[in-house]
């Protein structure tokens, strides 16, 4: 049985972006994206308009209406922009505050009160997901996730070969549940896995029993609460997480490196919050 539809999505964007602020010779940007670029928010990149607007209009023609910002005390330039901000037809926007970066667990727990008990999908604030990917997980029975074809990253985003060693690697089994992440394999695993791999991209349908995992989970030893590892946690204590293979790309803008490539896959895109 699938859900009649999740309307509610969550976008963390409490990230430093230290590596968007370290200095680049090699990135040709524009002054303003220069300086946004110095401040680590990625979402407010402009291209055209702020990045964020584009990841805001994939989730409207996706079928979502209530979107909640997971941002930190000191981003008053994403709160002043999208709090007065008039033509948001398709979206209602609110914000969660997650007072310190103690990691993407403990900023799901921010937006608890948002949640309400409902299901919800989570996404990242720097990565631009295609709506019919969104769509296609809205109307699956959560806790779900895209499982991303490592080829499609790579030849239809701008995702170079290497990068996938950063993410977390799909462990699915043969029911199409997922069994562990294994994040940032080494080289020998990854060759051992094959080019079939399956990819997380930090793209999730959960219900309300992740908010207990992400309180449970331990520290990581960065001593920050990691939402992979609370989805590892789950899984270990019962939950059932269902993958949608997905052959598409992901939009990952990381780096300044990345802002011209990623400036160029949106070039032309409507934008209609």
């Amino acid at each position: 049985m699938t859900s009649p539809g999740v309307v509610k999505a969550v976008i963390l964007a409490r990230g430093l972006g230290t590596r968007m602020r370290r200095p680049d010779g090699a990135a040709a940007l524009e002054p303003d994206q220069a300086a946004v670029a110095d401040t680590g928010m990625k979402a407010m990149i402009p291209i055209g308009r702020p990045f964020l607007d584009y990841v805001l209009s994939a989730l409207a023609t996706a079928g979502f209406r209530d979107v909640c910002l997971v941002i930190g005390p000191e981003h008053n330039a994403i709160r002043d922009y999208y709090a007065h901000r008039d033509a948001t037809d398709r979206l209602r926007i609110s914000f969660a505050i997650q007072q310190r970066p103690l990691g993407t667990a403990d900023a799901i727990l921010a937006a608890a009160s948002f949640a309400a008990g409902e299901p919800f999908v989570v996404i990242n604030s720097d990565n631009y997901y295609p709506p019919e990917v969104l769509a296609a997980l809205r109307t699956q029975q959560p806790p779900a996730l895209p499982a991303f074809e490592r080829t499609a990253l790579i030849d239809k985003g701008n995702v170079p070969p290497e990068r996938i060693a950063s993410y977390g690697i799909l462990d699915v089994a043969p029911d199409g549940s997922l069994r562990r992440i294994i994040e940032k394999p080494d080289a020998e695993t990854l060759r051992a896995l094959g080019e079939e791999l399956q990819v997380s991209m930090n793209c999730w349908l959960f219900d309300a029993g992740i908010f207990d995992a992400c309180l449970r989970v331990p520290p990581s030893a960065r001593g920050e609460l990691e939402l992979p590892h609370a989805v590892q946690y789950a899984i270990d204590h019962g939950m059932r997480f269902q993958t949608l293979p997905v052959a598409a790309p992901v939009l990952d803008l990381s780096s300044r490196r990345d802002i011209q490539t990623v400036a160029a896959h949106l070039t032309g895109m409507d934008v209609r919050l």
